[in-house]
């Protein structure tokens, strides 16, 4: 009778190192085939909000760029730059600026020339 007992114990736990070897096995391949779950929307936004801080970390240490009255969005890598500056020269440096940042896909500019004081 306890020989009985010790198989379906020794089975059991035979069953259960097999289940979990065969679940190890499956979340490998899945991490080898890289078909991995789509970051999360909240990861997500904090990803765009650290890009658009660093492009305007960016743009406030480039010489000759005013970012007063500039606004950064980020989106999965694509950069739009809006708002204003006193000179043409402002814009380019602000386009070459931003796409110098790591992460950047794309810029979009849609900066204005408002002198100073309009």
């Amino acid at each position: 009778m306890k020989a009985f007992q010790a198989i379906k114990v020794i089975g059991g736990t035979l069953i259960v190192v097999a289940s979990l070897n065969a679940y190890a096995q499956s979340s490998d391949a899945m991490a080898a085939s890289g078909t991995m779950a789509a970051p999360s929307a909240k990861s997500t936004k904090a990803a765009n909000r650290a890009l658009q801080r660093s492009v305007r970390k960016t743009l406030s240490r480039t010489k000759g760029v005013s970012v007063d009255n500039i606004t950064v969005h980020a989106r999965d890598g694509a950069v739009t730059l809006e708002g204003s500056v006193p000179e043409q020269s402002q814009i380019d440096l602000a386009t070459q600026a931003a796409q110098g940042v790591a992460g950047v896909t794309s810029v979009k500019n849609a900066l204005t020339i408002r002198e100073i004081g309009q």
